[in-house]
């Protein structure tokens, strides 16, 4: 029923989102003779915040064209090189790259397109043919294709793995550091030729009660059984997925708006002073963030619960009962592949340590191909986006995968 709300409540905003975008788009014409009228600026930011609020968010696009190596500028091709019913590896190639290392990028499953590594992709290009996850919103994928659990997830991750080969560097991103983690372990149990040079942990929960955080807190004080009775709905009609179980991706950006509320309402209220003082460029960083932030899809309802019971409730993986299709995951199997960990000191979504604790659990590899960085002053965000991730983490990373080529 929540769903339904949902999506009618943003039907009825339709006439509304409408006269605001005619709103936007009369008051900003040059030449207008009610342009010079007081007020019709501040009538102007007004419309344009409306819009901001109600218009709907669509998947955003990479459109990398081109990227910038030793000052030229090197056009980049993108294409699908595994189509899977619900994620596609997708393969990032700039000219002169056939002979750069492989860097396999696996991009967050919690509620935001893989796009929100456009930065991260941008920065490997440099050094890199690069590689990324791209998963599918579960409310366009039909129930008769089945479903998608966290075991699911795993043997995608060692699919992905294998189809680029041994030499390729994995780089896993918050959420996806789990399953990634037990990948590449049930690879080395197996003695897989395909096993990665190097995999890097970046701001992941490997073990949440390690400086457990708000999000980690609010988790262990409800039962499984609560977050299955309150956030899991059913897609309604009007999708492809209709029938399907998922946790929305509209209750996820609430939550995420939430934990800052009075940061990102001010972030709407600068924005329509920028609108109302002509300031373009402030104006568009704001559209160009939210246009991704605002952009969410649906998880797969038995991926979001196994997530929430065996990473945030149970903690498995650092107690070793981590078990994939019944099969349980030994950490110290993983022997050839060099481990990097990287934590933000300000992340208030994984908490400091619990990263590191890959380190730890991984207790066969030696001392020389194992690495950890803790960063000062960023947050979770910036960990693979911004300028500490371009001027301190990503060389790092690139001296450690040059290291252990």
């Amino acid at each position: 029923m929540l769903y339904l709300m949902h999506e009618f409540s943003r039907s009825a905003f339709q006439p509304m989102l409408h006269a605001a975008q005619f709103g936007e788009k009369m008051f900003a014409l040059s030449g207008w003779p009610l342009n010079s009228l007081p007020g019709v600026k501040e009538a102007a930011a007004h419309c344009a915040v409306a819009v901001r609020l109600m218009q709907r968010y669509e998947k955003p696009q990479f459109n990398i064209q081109s990227v910038e190596v030793d000052g030229i500028a090197r056009a980049v091709e993108e294409s699908v090189v595994l189509d899977k019913p619900f994620g596609q590896l997708l393969r990032f190639a700039r000219e002169g790259s056939a002979e750069l290392p492989k860097v396999l990028l696996f991009a967050p499953l919690s509620g935001h397109y893989a796009t929100l590594l456009r930065p991260t992709v941008q920065e490997f290009l440099r050094s890199h043919e690069v590689y990324v996850t791209d998963w599918c919103d579960a409310k366009t994928v039909s129930v008769t294709t089945g479903d998608f659990t966290l075991d699911d997830y795993v043997l995608y991750a060692r699919e992905f793995i294998q189809f680029l080969g041994p030499d390729v560097h994995v780089v896993a991103v918050c959420q996806p550091t789990v399953p990634v983690l037990a990948a590449i372990a049930l690879m080395a149990e197996d003695g897989d030729a395909a096993q990665p040079k190097t995999l890097t942990l970046m701001a992941g929960p490997i073990d949440t009660r390690e400086n457990p955080t708000k999000v980690n807190e609010f988790a262990t004080q409800h039962s499984l059984a609560w977050f299955r009775r309150h956030v899991i709905k059913r897609v309604p009609f009007g999708y492809k997925g209709h029938g399907r179980e998922v946790y929305p991706g509209f209750l996820q950006l609430a939550g995420f708006v939430s934990m800052n509320l009075d940061r990102h309402n001010q972030a709407y209220l600068d924005y329509g002073q920028h609108v109302g003082r002509g300031d373009k460029q402030s104006a568009h960083q704001h559209r160009r963030f939210y246009d991704e932030y605002n952009a969410v899809l649906d998880m797969p309802a038995s991926f979001y619960l196994q997530t929430i019971d065996k990473v945030f409730l149970r903690h498995t993986l650092p107690q070793g009962q981590f078990d994939v299709a019944g099969r349980n995951v030994d950490l110290s199997a993983i022997q050839r592949t060099a481990l990097f960990t990287v934590e933000g000191e300000k992340d208030d979504i994984c908490g400091r340590g619990q990263t590191f604790a890959a380190q730890r659990l991984c207790s066969s590899l030696p001392k020389a191909m194992r690495r950890h960085l803790k960063v000062p002053e960023i947050g979770h965000y910036g960990v693979f986006v911004g300028s500490k991730f371009r001027n301190v983490i990503a060389p790092a990373l690139r001296r450690f995968m040059t290291k252990h080529a």
